[in-house]
């Protein structure tokens, strides 16, 4: 997880709340959400973050052999000019809604782009990818099935709670071990386009995944929340 937080952070820039003081006291922050995957020596990057050469520097700069996004809001793509003149610029996948629309703001690079299909398996480094189409009105967006041998992990980007059936039912066909799912603040909080934690809490379980963390949080949520994730956490499998 190179970042767990939402569109603006956390700390909040000029908040006084609990969790922003806790967060810079600690000398701690969730920067904007984003997930690095290894797999055969390569490196995907899920999410380019405004916060993306921080990311990298933290993850010890490693070369990224390709990107995939999963929508168009600024917090999902715009840190893509990062690679400028620091490595070759990677490859993107993207459903073509969210290809077509990133491109246009990202006209100044050169880079190969590869539109797929929501619900269109992929392969990519010995992993089989799938996007799936989710909630986040009014932004076409897409969570992502990874897949490896016997080994099932997704990532559900922003979304409410209520997705399309035909995603619901190709995740609930799968035996998931892990999923990332959007919790943007603790139960109570109604906040358009997205899931809170309760509603989160309550995908996973109604998608069957045996473990799960909660990522794209606001400072409405306090450290130390269940199911939580942490930037910087590493899962192996």
């Amino acid at each position: 997880l190179l970042g767990t937080g939402d569109a603006i952070g956390t700390p909040k820039v000029g908040c006084d709340c609990e969790t922003c003081q806790a967060m810079v006291a600690a000398g701690r922050s969730r920067l904007r959400t984003s997930l690095l995957i290894e797999t055969e020596g390569k490196h995907i990057l899920v999410e380019s973050s405004p916060d993306l050469r921080q990311q990298l520097l933290r993850a010890c700069s490693p070369h990224i052999d390709a990107v995939i996004w999963s929508h168009g809001h600024y917090d999902h793509f715009i840190g893509f000019g990062e690679f400028y003149r620091v490595q070759k610029i990677p490859p993107t996948y993207a459903a073509p809604p969210v290809m077509d629309y990133c491109s246009r703001y990202l006209h100044f690079l050169s880079y190969d782009k590869n539109p797929i299909p929501a619900y269109e398996p992929f392969d990519l480094f010995g992993l089989t990818l799938t996007l799936f189409e989710v909630n986040h009105p009014p932004v076409y967006t897409c969570g992502l099935l990874i897949e490896h041998d016997d080994i099932t992990v997704v990532y559900t980007s922003d979304t409410k709670e209520d997705i399309p059936e035909a995603s619901r039912d190709l995740l609930r066909s799968h035996d998931i071990d892990f999923l990332f799912v959007d919790g943007i603040a603790p139960e109570g909080y109604n906040i358009d386009k997205h899931m809170n934690y309760a509603e989160a809490i309550r995908f996973a379980r109604d998608v069957g995944a045996r473990d799960y963390r909660c990522v794209h949080m606001s400072h409405l949520v306090p450290p130390g929340m269940p199911h939580a994730g942490y930037d910087m956490e590493t899962f192996c499998w």
